[in-house]
């Protein structure tokens, strides 16, 4: 039996309100883009001026939007009040790949158990919102704010990009062999964490995921369609 534990990445990113529904949406995309092992027709949307994949499967958006909904409605709850206005809010999405294995005995079948072979922690500081990006009015030192916040935000989503794809391209030996002709053979969970008072412990907001769905088939890392190339096209991919 492997007893070995599974492998776990950390991404720290910084966003601001305005942007943090986009940032995570965009990671999220893109880290299932190469752990989704499922014919996809490959798309891409722009942000903060790169160019990211998008997996186009209903389940993967409703759970990313789901997630994003509640994420901001947390968010927008918080900075209701005055005391926190202005303070940064720290938060934890995981999202874990898992591997259904069955459970048999001598006399009967035991529901399959899922564990986990994957994992991703986007470590996200969320900023306030200056007052530009509130709708408020501009000043040369609100845009110089507006200005390097985005810079930060850009470089930090770059680099976080290319973690992703440096992990995706480099570290395969541990993804599990494929037994199944299930649409997608490795169900995958999504949880939010966000910092308790005063930056204290993690209250988990929401959890769960999918099996995914798609075509029927699948492939290994580099095997999917329009996978291969993605570099010479996409600018960073």
């Amino acid at each position: 039996m492997d007893s070995r534990r599974p492998p776990e990445y950390a991404i720290d990113l910084t966003a601001d309100r305005s942007h943090v529904r986009d940032i995570v949406k965009g990671l999220l995309h893109t880290i299932f883009f190469h752990r989704y092992f499922t014919p996809i027709y490959p798309s891409t949307h722009e942000l903060l001026d790169l160019t990211l994949p998008f997996v186009s499967q209903p389940d993967i958006e409703a759970l990313i939007e789901t997630r994003t909904t509640t994420l901001l409605r947390h968010l927008d709850t918080s900075s209701s009040s005055s005391s926190s206005r202005n303070q940064h809010t720290f938060l934890t999405l995981t999202l874990q790949f898992l591997e259904r294995k069955r459970r048999r005995t001598w006399f009967l079948q035991k529901p399959d158990e899922e564990t986990p072979w994957e994992t991703w922690n986007l470590n996200i500081t969320v900023l306030p919102n200056n007052s530009r990006s509130s709708g408020l009015s501009n000043t040369p030192s609100n845009d110089y704010s507006y200005n390097q916040t985005r810079q930060i935000m850009s470089h930090e989503l770059e680099k976080a990009t290319w973690q992703v794809l440096e992990i995706a391209n480099q570290q395969r030996n541990h993804i599990p062999p494929i037994t199944t002709n299930e649409s997608n053979p490795f169900p995958y969970d999504l949880k939010i964490k966000v910092a308790g008072s005063g930056g204290k412990g993690m209250i988990l907001l929401a959890g769960g995921g999918g099996s995914g769905g798609g075509g029927v088939g699948g492939g290994g890392l580099g095997e999917r369609g329009g996978q291969e190339g993605w570099g010479g096209k996409m600018g960073i991919f």
